[in-house]
């Protein structure tokens, strides 16, 4: 422990403030300095650019596709819902009980958005909507152009719920257009048998946002299921224009009704998994794990005689299935805390405010990796690790063990770059429920499990020219990944607080 200064005059003196911080958090402000966080700074942002644009591609690409058979035009599936029945929006517009019913306004174009009030993404969609709406009002087409939100979460967003936040005409988020809400029976499959349906699954909008537009006859012409389109709503605003025509004919195209998305959302979960596997915060441990691991079987022989251990080393693939059993344990207790509040309070109401925590957590825990306070902050979770660890040292050595607890350490690393969509995905399966509650961690743990057996395995069997590799290039990955966590929770916080901006930015 190093001494503290003292004068002349035997009177303590303090450390500069950096270097009290520094002692405390761990934290070291040379990195600044150093020419490599610069250029992992120039990396993560050409990344975090690239990367969020690939996304928005593959994203717009598959959403493009699901839910729509683009070989066929069938009628978009005809509706009732219950709307706030405002006098100067809904009424003029709905029955006398104040209901809305799609084949009411054939001859006219509609246009459906799929919103929830806990959706961000949402309500970009409604700051397009709001730049445009008198635009639309004002076409000179000879089909009228309306405008009706859906509130897609009706099982734990009321009517009520959404008036409070789009009703409401001294909220900025107030909806001067129909705003309603369907039911698990919303959709008119056969009028004459009294068979009914789910809206959401008809129109296939169990992730929302989505936005169609449906023309005059009744035909679906166009669809949008982000807030902000590369394309910057040219292609959708397009369609309106082309319906308002009557002239969008050849863009019809039918829906697909597609069940509760168990499919979807386990193919959600499987990416996620390789996202929290090969997180900027867990990849810098990998190499730590490989070692220990190639450690193990260089040491067998020495480890037998000693009577360290009784047996042989099990095989990588047993050693790598443990090592995916402490990663499920630790998601699965983060899995049981989230759907178990969810039992006590409407986790819809809270999500966002999560989110906006789970954002500025981001950019904080970015800058203490970056600055090397991650391990000082998280200290405790590695000596949880060593408290049940055994060593070489001790009288028996417990290598199954070992790698169950390196499993769910790894995962505690990974946690701190995943939590923004780790987490809040989890959160969405409580909402969701039913069987998409359990494919959706069905994918995560099958992801994880695959990859952290099948990582084990080829370093098994590559051994070490696999681990001077990936030394060589730990630093620079930790400090991009450092910078690009930072970029993740600052961009996660102005898309959260700031949507005008963010709209006016794919205006």
């Amino acid at each position: 422990m190093q001494a503290p200064i003292t004068s002349e005059d035997d009177s303590v003196v303090k450390p500069p403030l950096a270097e009290r911080i520094q002692t405390k958090f761990g934290i070291d402000f040379s990195v600044f300095k150093e020419s490599a966080t610069w250029k992992g700074f120039a990396i993560g942002i050409v990344m975090f650019t690239l990367i969020g644009y690939s996304g928005l591609s593959i994203f717009g690409l598959a959403s493009d596709s699901y839910g729509v058979d683009r070989s066929s035009a069938r009628l978009a599936p005809d509706f009732q819902m219950e709307t706030l029945n405002r006098t100067n929006f809904e009424q003029n517009l709905t029955n006398e009980t104040g209901w809305f019913q799609l084949s009411d306004h054939l001859g006219k174009v509609v246009i459906l958005d799929f919103m929830a009030i806990d959706c961000a993404n949402c309500h970009l969609v409604q700051e397009h909507i709001d730049l445009r709406k008198s635009q639309w009002d004002n076409l000179g087409g000879e089909y009228e152009v309306i405008v009706v939100s859906i509130g897609s979460w009706y099982a734990y967003e009321s009517l009520e719920d959404l008036n409070e936040t789009f009703g409401d005409d001294q909220s900025d988020k107030q909806m001067t257009w129909v705003v309603g809400t369907g039911t698990s029976e919303s959709v008119i499959v056969n009028e004459s048998s009294g068979e009914r349906g789910d809206m959401v699954e008809y129109y296939s909008a169990q992730a929302i946002p989505v936005i169609f537009v449906i023309d005059h006859e009744g035909y679906v012409v166009a669809k949008e299921a982000t807030g902000t389109p590369l394309d910057a709503w040219s292609s959708f605003d397009s369609a309106v224009e082309k319906a308002n025509n009557g002239q969008a004919e050849d863009l019809r195209f039918s829906l697909k009704k597609i069940d509760r998305s168990a499919s979807g959302i386990f193919l959600m979960g499987l990416l996620l998994g390789v996202l929290v596997y090969f997180s900027p915060c867990a990849f810098p441990i990998l190499p730590g794990y490989i070692s220990y691991y190639i450690g193990l079987s260089q040491r067998e022989d020495e480890l037998l005689e000693s009577g360290k251990i009784s047996s042989k080393m099990p095989h990588h693939s047993v050693l790598g299935g443990l090592a995916a059993l402490g990663q499920l344990t630790f998601f699965a207790i983060i899995g049981i805390i989230v759907i178990g509040l969810g039992q006590f309070f409407n986790l819809s109401g809270t999500l966002h405010y999560f989110a906006l925590f789970v954002a500025f957590l981001l950019l904080i825990l970015g800058a203490f990796m970056l600055t090397g306070g991650t391990a000082h902050l998280l200290g405790f979770v590695q000596r949880l690790v060593d408290r049940w660890s055994t060593t070489e040292m001790d009288e028996r050595f417990t290598p199954k063990r070992n790698m169950y607890l390196w499993g769910i350490g790894y995962s505690a690393a990974s946690i701190d770059c995943t939590a923004a969509a780790v987490i809040p995905f989890i959160g969405y399966l409580a909402i969701v429920g039913g069987s998409a509650t359990w494919t959706g961690l069905a994918g995560i743990m099958l992801s994880i499990s695959i990859l952290m057996i099948a990582v084990t395995t080829i370093v098994g069997m590559g051994q070490q020219r696999f681990i001077n590799i990936l030394r060589k290039s730990t630093n620079l990955i930790k400090v991009t990944g450092s910078w690009m966590m930072m970029f993740a929770g600052l961009g996660l916080i102005i898309y959260l607080t700031q949507p005008e901006l963010v709209a006016s930015f794919v205006a």
